[in-house]
């Protein structure tokens, strides 16, 4: 312990210097770890919602030829009628889909979490060393 109390200031500004330059090189690959997962969250979130863009525009096709002939056939409804329950379906169903996708993108599903947290403990503990 003695040993410790013998180092002179510039020594012990030495010390920090360096623990804090490392300290900051490790915050950033921490950062840059999560940044890419985030990014890949992202891209996943994307590719859901091109999926779910996609589904909507085959099903709006299909459903809209097909439900659209069976309500008139079966049910009796005027061409018109029978469009616009079907056109009503199909978008509600492609709205949800798409919100689904919409949601993973928020900002709190993108933000480094763990990056800000380490820094403020890594901050607290220069704050630590400074005193």
């Amino acid at each position: 312990m003695s040993h410790q109390n013998d180092r002179s200031i510039p020594d012990l500004l030495g010390d920090l210097v360096d623990q804090t330059s490392t300290l900051v090189r490790k915050e950033v690959q921490l950062a840059r770890a999560e940044l890419g997962e985030k990014a890949s969250l992202a891209g996943a979130a994307a590719a859901s919602i091109a999926v779910g863009a996609f589904l909507l525009l085959a099903a709006l096709i299909v459903l809209l030829q097909a439900a659209v002939a069976a309500l008139i056939e079966y049910v009796g409804l005027s061409a018109t009628v029978s469009a616009l329950i079907v056109a009503v379906l199909v978008a509600v169903i492609g709205y949800i889909v798409l919100r689904g996708g919409l949601n993973r993108l928020k900002a709190s599903n993108l933000t480094p979490d763990r990056t800000v947290t380490q820094l403020s403990r890594d901050a607290g503990v220069v704050k630590e060393q400074v005193r």
